[in-house]
């Protein structure tokens, strides 16, 4: 029996050696710091300027600032890698400099990484690692959807570096096969956070649920990471390396290391904050400044000391913001305990947020910085922005949103054009990858100097977020013509889409306050016909709300027994050519004239 037992037992072990033979996979390994363009997302400096390729400060610093805040900005906080990728399975390797863990913060927060991928709509999803930490510290993501239904040209990825500790070496790996693209680091202009331990990560459980991390997230912006554990004081050494970074938001978040002590008076406390400020403003006079109070103790409650040293520095920044107020200085704000208002369990030791603690400093955060950039969002998914990717098999969404970011820097437009692939695949440049009515673009458009901010499957939801992120930005348009919302309405109710174009309309009043602002109605479509013809009733009444243009000159397109005319479409949902040449001559007597040419004086003669 025990022979019996003895065989059966060396022939499972035999078998599963074959089987864990046959699984393996053989990866290929691509390490970042040899892509040919800058793909390593939260550095204020790159290439050249830095030392090592994952350092936070440039290499200039370190004769500048102190020892521990030099060694503090070799931790690789707040830096993150995007690459796409259609993989069901991914491995990162590296090695770090550090102690894998402190006492009050696990191994996983202090030199973990974490993946967020996203889906086509623009979600950000989680993805559980399996992890090895040793020498070189291993993750392995297995069971990955490698594609959403719309395509399978693969996920965009979003990894997170170690919060406390030095990436010596990074690769990742995908199986044999497989296409890894990487994206380059973004173009939006990033907020740029000076903080404590707390803004540096301590203590998340991982590297995606420190606040920046999840304030990243939500705003969907590159978020610069320069906080020092114990350090982040305000010091005029790093104050002045600031303005170097193009931010949207400078964020002073140093009170937790400015407590008052034998060595530290209120008064320098005080001195710091006004000088800090007004270095920022000399130099970036337009950016907006968001000055942070300290958050509390959550043992402030029992602890009288406690709660006197958050209490003293709040009411030095309440006086120190008052006299800058004063002082005329503009686009400065200030963000209270109050409105932080962390709960009683929401840190691990009474200073350092727990994961519970992050997520409500991160909303915080968001509710101020969504007020200073005046991005407000709503209930619904058509007034929340989102990026999406769900046209990738013929076109890039994010590409498209670079080039014309870059078209608008050298070719102003009079009227812009916001719209979804109807108008994408008009005409126009950038050239689409087709173009189903350019001779009408041509001959209509083109002479009105109209610009095509049109992308294929856009919601309205993601024209809310192109507008958030810089294409009605740097120019000042005469006419801003809004065509959007098709897309939404297998998805959300009537009173959804008009509450998102309302909002839209809003957001885009904002940014160009001297543009008349054209709602067209939803074009008809097969089979939405009497669906469309109510929902346009009820977004004339939007247009009235928000003192904008109003007109339907969709209405070419349908026959006389209230049913699309089949003949102008190439699917029921698209115009052909003919469809687009006619509706643009509806649409013309709308769009907006071009100056008649003043003729030039001629001086009398005698």
């Amino acid at each position: 029996m025990k022979k019996m037992l003895l065989f059966y037992g060396l022939f499972s072990y035999l078998f599963c050696l074959a089987t864990l033979a046959q699984t393996q996979v053989d990866y290929v390994w691509w390490n970042p710091t040899d892509a040919g363009f800058p793909v390593i997302e939260g550095q204020g400096w790159r290439g050249s300027a830095i030392r090592g390729p994952y350092d936070r400060l440039p290499a200039e610093a370190e004769k500048t600032v102190r020892p521990p805040v030099w060694n503090l900005s070799r931790n690789a906080a707040g830096l993150l890698i995007r690459f796409r990728a259609s993989t069901d399975q991914l491995v990162v390797r590296y090695t770090v400099t550090g102690k894998h863990a402190m006492p009050h913060m696990p191994a996983t927060g202090v030199s973990g990484v974490d993946l967020y991928a996203g889906n086509s709509d623009g979600d950000w999803l989680y993805c559980n690692g399996k992890y090895a930490f040793g020498d070189t510290i291993q993750y392995q993501f297995t069971n990955l959807e490698a594609n959403d239904s719309y395509h399978q040209k693969g996920r965009e990825y979003r990894l997170y570096l170690p919060l406390y500790n030095s990436v010596k070496w990074l690769e990742i790996g995908v199986p044999k096969g497989v296409t890894l693209t990487p994206l380059p680091v973004r173009a939006d202009q990033p907020i740029v956070v000076y903080g404590t331990s707390i803004a540096q990560g301590g203590c998340a459980s991982r590297p995606g649920m420190a606040w920046t991390a999840i304030l990243g997230r939500k705003l969907d912006r590159p978020l610069i990471n320069l906080a020092f554990s114990g350090n982040g004081r305000l010091e005029k050494e790093i104050v002045d390396l600031l303005p170097q970074i193009d931010a949207k938001v400078y964020v002073l978040d140093c009170l937790p290391n400015l407590i008052i002590s034998s060595e530290r008076k209120p008064e320098d406390v005080k001195t710091r904050i006004l000088e800090s400020v007004r270095t920022l403003r000399q130099k970036k006079p337009a950016t907006p400044i968001l000055l942070v109070e300290h958050a509390g103790y959550t043992d402030g409650g029992i602890s009288p000391l406690r709660r006197n040293q958050y209490m003293e520095v709040n009411e030095i920044m309440r006086q120190a913001f008052a006299q800058l107020k004063g002082e005329g200085i503009a686009q400065l704000y200030l963000l209270p305990k109050s409105q932080i208002n962390l709960d009683m369990d929401a840190m691990v030791d009474g200073t350092h947020p727990n994961d519970l603690g992050m997520q409500q400093y991160a909303d915080a955060y968001e509710r101020s910085l969504r007020a200073i950039l005046k991005e407000p969002v709503g209930p619904f998914s058509t007034t929340k922005p989102r990026i999406q990717s769900r046209d990738s098999r013929i076109y890039d969404w994010e590409t498209r949103h670079r080039d014309i970011l870059a078209r608008l820097k050298t070719h102003p437009p009079r009227i812009v054009y916001i719209g979804n692939s109807i108008t994408h695949y008009w005409g126009g440049e950038p050239n689409a990858p087709r173009a189903q009515g350019s001779d009408s673009w041509k001959t209509v458009m083109e002479p009105l100097g109209v610009q095509n901010l049109g992308y294929g499957w856009d919601r309205i939801e993601n024209a809310l977020w192109r507008v958030y992120h810089g294409e009605l930005e740097g120019y000042r348009a005469e006419q801003v013509v809004l065509m959007i919302g098709t897309n939404n309405i297998h998805i959300n109710s009537d009173a959804e889409i008009a509450a998102g174009l309302k909002l839209l309309v809003e957001a885009i009043k904002v940014r160009q306050p001297t543009a008349d602002i054209l709602m067209i109605g939803l074009l008809p479509r097969r089979n939405e016909e009497k669906r469309l013809e109510k929902l346009n009733e009820e977004l004339a009444q939007v247009a009235g709300e928000v003192n904008a243009t109003f007109a339907q000159p969709g209405l070419v397109f349908l026959k006389p027994d209230g049913k699309i005319d089949e003949t102008l479409f190439s699917d029921g949902l698209h115009p052909n050519a003919e469809g687009y040449r006619r509706f643009a001559e509806k649409l013309r007597p709308y769009l907006k004239k071009a100056p008649e040419p003043q003729p030039k004086s001629r001086k009398g003669t005698k």
